[in-house]
């Protein structure tokens, strides 16, 4: 394979790089504004015991206190963003954590007010929503309040509560600088013996290369330096699972499931419904495994070929290329939403594009009302890359939509819909690709990255679910946990979802739990599977051209938290409280790994009969 240098962040064009200062044009006015924030923490005491006093002056104590939050907002997307592209920056790790520190202030400094709230009581509330303008759209927040009423303590556990928000952020923290910072990976070797350098934003492309050498080279020397860490990265986790044990108590739920679901309405039935739809549907990827194992050529599939190219072949595309087409696949939802999409990734510099050493693994979108959603991620020009932006765009777009349609407290949608409109992204993207290239190496190309994102979604992330309820049942009932036992429990899990279609190492596939900073927030990851699920519900009503998808699409995205999410995705036209979503998602998933063979049989066919073409 050809050989990969990573270069350090200062070498990265400016072009390239997340546009800071359209946040603050400078590290110096970030810490102007950190003080002037810290200052300002103490503003929101004056209101403590007066909120009853009249709706004016609760209309002004709400209002104090979002103006607050914004602007600590803008203080730690700043730090956080200047933290993730470097994380070896020492400076920008000190803001980062300078910015953790204030968000657990400013928590404390507002915990007041929804025990107060609860105190004047719903009856009085009702009516104060009439007599004062400034307090009528609060009024779905209200009924959220009152829902969680037997769950909100008082003022001084509640600020207490909020004050933790800091030194509980650490052992997530501690976990990331470890693993993005310290790591120093072992490089890769191809075939012919080069190096090939393994960073965190690297691995997936190497995992995705035909050298085979250098795909398992560099998958055993990123899972062994994550094993030779693995108990101080147990320990990271398992205080975690401690941490949401005993918020669960403080606020009375009877599990950490029930907890965390019952922050927005959701049923337990929900994760579920979606655990026992994934085991049913194991035969499916048991199938693909096997038809990757064939295609491959290989006697026995390992972990580092579930990403490798079946064709050997893989199709290049340049970051404007990949922008293009995923602005034509997102045609059907109008000029005016491409437009945004097109100047974000081309003039506003949205994006965060290429590796760099230091930068995290992954890709995430991330900001709030008054900066642009900005996406950091590792552009790495191939399908995956394309895939991975329309994917981080589908979270930007949510975002930008629902600052531009609702107040602050509602701007933060709910984790459970976060993945719907990025896959919605990714399906109407492939649509497009699948109908105007008709190029088969492409077509397999297109295929595998689906799959790809289905193995993420439809398979690594309910894989998690399973191993996330299991260890916090274990936290919860007192049982203990090693390293050891999270390796084996999740090695366990694996070796069901691969039957026997592929060699499980282990030690080296049951440390996959320490590579998924997800874990740190709780639940979040079996919200992969159902938001996928939504998305292609929804993408298939707009493909299909059905009356109104569209403008249903569109105003799920504007909502934000104004409504609960499930009824947010009820009214755009699918219900996730029963698994049919779910199982159709699946359906699509089978539908895939047909057409997949059928176009690995005619890549077949097609190379024989160039060999036997006349010079």
């Amino acid at each position: 394979m050809t050989a990969m240098s990573v270069p350090a962040r200062s070498d990265v064009p400016l072009e390239h790089t997340w546009n800071a200062a359209s946040v603050f044009e400078s590290d110096q006015a970030w810490e102007a504004e950190f003080q002037r924030v810290s200052e300002s923490l103490i503003v929101p005491e004056r209101f403590k015991g007066q909120l009853g006093d009249s709706p004016t002056v609760l209309a002004d104590a709400l209002q104090t206190c979002d103006d607050l939050m914004r602007r600590v907002g803008m203080v730690i997307v700043y730090a956080g963003l200047k933290h993730s592209v470097d994380t070896t920056n020492q400076a920008a790790t000190g803001m980062n954590n300078m910015a953790q520190g204030l968000q657990g202030r400013a928590l404390a400094a507002i915990a007041f007010i929804e025990p107060g709230l609860l105190a004047i009581g719903e009856r009085t509330l009702r009516q104060w929503l009439k007599d004062e303008p400034r307090l009528a759209h609060y009024e779905h927040y209200l009924d959220n309040l009152f829902r969680k009423q037997a769950h909100v303590r008082s003022d001084e556990v509640e600020e207490l509560l909020g004050a933790l928000a800091d030194p509980f952020s650490g052992v997530s923290g501690a976990a990331g600088m470890l693993t993005n910072a310290d790591f120093k990976f072992a490089a890769a070797r191809s075939s012919d013996d080069q190096e090939v350098s393994l960073t965190q934003g690297t691995i997936n492309r190497i995992l995705g290369d035909a050298d085979r050498t250098a795909r398992r080279t560099a998958w055993e020397s990123y899972t062994d330096t994550y094993l030779a860490f693995k108990n101080t990265l147990a320990s990271t986790l398992i205080t975690s699972l401690k941490q949401s044990v005993f918020k669960m108590r403080a606020r009375r739920h009877r599990s950490t499931l029930e907890a965390t679901l019952f922050e927005h309405a959701i049923p337990i039935e929900v994760f579920h419904n979606l655990i026992a739809a994934f085991r049913k549907n194991l035969p499916t990827w048991h199938r693909y495994w096997a038809l990757r194992r064939r295609a491959l050529g290989v006697e026995t599939l390992q972990p580092y070929d579930v990403a490798a190219p079946l064709t050997g072949e893989k199709r290049r595309v340049t970051y404007a290329q990949a922008v293009d087409w995923i602005c034509q696949g997102l045609a059907p939802l109008g000029e005016a939403y491409v437009e945004i999409v097109r100047k974000g990734c081309l003039e506003e510099r949205w994006v965060d594009a290429y590796p760099n050493v230091g930068k995290s693994a992954g890709a995430f979108s991330w900001g709030m009302p008054g900066t642009h959603p900005f996406i950091v991620m590792n552009f790495n020009h191939d399908m995956l890359a394309l895939s991975t932006l329309a994917h981080e765009l589908g979270h930007s777009m949510h975002s930008y939509l629902t600052w531009q349609n609702q107040p602050l407290v509602y701007s933060q949608y709910a984790t459970f819909i976060a993945e719907v409109a990025s896959n919605f992204h990714q399906a109407l993207v492939r649509a497009y690709l699948f109908k105007t290239v008709a190029d088969p190496i492409f077509q397999i190309n297109l295929i595998e990255e689906a799959m790809s994102n289905f193995r993420r979604y439809f398979f690594i992330m309910p894989t998690l679910a399973r191993f996330e309820l299991a260890t916090h049942e274990r936290i919860e009932r007192g049982a203990g946990l090693t390293a050891d036992e999270l390796i084996e429990l999740l090695a366990d899990l694996f070796s069901e979802g691969y039957g026997g279609q592929l060699q499980v190492d282990r030690a080296r596939v049951g440390i996959t739990w320490a590579t998924f900073p997800h874990l740190y927030e709780d639940y979040y990851v079996f919200q992969y599977a159902t938001g996928i699920s939504g998305a292609h519900a929804l993408a298939r009503r707009v493909l299909a051209g059905e009356a109104a998808a569209v403008d249903d699409y569109l105003d799920f995205l504007k909502a934000g938290s104004s409504v609960y999410p499930l009824d947010a995705l009820k009214r755009a036209g699918v219900n996730l409280t029963t698994p049919q979503a779910v199982e159709e998602t699946f359906a699509v998933l089978a539908e895939m790994v047909d057409r997949l063979a059928l176009l690995l049989d005619r890549s077949i066919v097609l190379k024989q009969q160039a060999r036997v073409q006349p010079k």
